[in-house]
């Protein structure tokens, strides 16, 4: 029977099998196991070893970490190490007590066991802010000085900028190429001593200036004198006796490589009393 074009069976037996024929409107996929269950892939190779970080080819030289492993911190040693923060943030590791208890040891110069708490964690923390103190201190008492001497005698009065270069000059450059001069001539007797313990030491010796420069406030020339002298006299004390114990292993010559150091510190509180313990109007 035909009708519409199309074929009919009606009531009539088909004998064998009709194979079955797939539909092409339906396609068969199969899945398989992917490693992107987790990124990155817990076997992937190269740099990329857990949390988002850059491809295989990349150059991360900029981007290490600074606690990496110890390849990483063998190719960032050297000399290259010298100008990162890193290096020094172990000589500002000290607290309160700590410096509180080192500027007492500078008060007392005749102990001279200064060095011996300091050897196994001499700081830079406390030199640092006890220079920047006298820098300020220094100019602002040598301006108020200078200031009520001018207007004492009814004459005008011009601020000296030139007061706060020059004494930072001084107290910075002092600290610095002292203890480096020192260090080389050390080395050269075979001397033990540690760049950063001089610098320590030095550093600390110079506080005893800091009340010295308050008391020069007082209009007494005479009294000016005689703080500038045992200021210098305590700080020349402070170090020469520190250094004294350390520095026998240099044989006959560490006699005149203490009273080197204790006149070299004697003319730095000539020089301070020159320049800021005297008024001249």
């Amino acid at each position: 029977m035909m009708s519409g074009g199309y074929t009919s069976i009606d009531n009539q037996k088909v004998s064998g099998s009709v194979p079955a024929v797939s539909d092409p409107g339906h396609v068969a996929v199969k899945f398989t196991d992917s490693n992107l269950e987790t990124f990155p892939p817990s076997g992937a190779q190269g740099k990329i070893s857990g949390g988002t970080q850059p491809p295989r080819d990349a150059d991360d030289t900029f981007s290490k970490p600074a606690g990496g492993s110890g390849s990483d911190k063998s190719e960032g040693g050297g000399w290259f190490r010298t100008f990162t923060v890193a290096a020094y943030k172990p000589y500002f590791d000290v607290d309160t007590s700590d410096v509180v208890d080192r500027l007492k040891e500078s008060l007392f110069p005749f102990r001279g066991t200064f060095t011996e708490k300091t050897a196994s964690n001499p700081d830079l923390y406390g030199p640092f802010w006890i220079c920047t103190t006298l820098i300020f201190v220094a100019a602002s008492i040598g301006t108020f000085v200078t200031y009520m001497a001018h207007k004492l005698k009814n004459k005008e009065w011009d601020y000296d900028i030139n007061l706060v270069t020059w004494s930072a000059g001084v107290f910075y450059g002092y600290v610095t190429v002292i203890p480096l001069a020192l260090y080389v001539i050390l080395k050269y007797f075979s001397a033990p001593s540690g760049l950063v313990q001089l610098f320590c030491l030095y550093g600390y010796s110079l506080f005893v200036f800091i009340p010295a420069l308050c008391l020069s406030v007082i209009p007494l020339e005479i009294f000016r004198w005689v703080i500038a002298g045992v200021a210098g006299f305590m700080s020349a004390t402070f170090v020469a006796l520190n250094l004294k114990a350390h520095i026998n292993s240099a044989g006959e010559r560490w006699f005149l490589i203490v009273t080197g150091i204790f006149l070299l510190q004697l003319a730095l509180a000539v020089v301070l009393k020159l320049y800021l313990f005297t008024v001249s109007v």
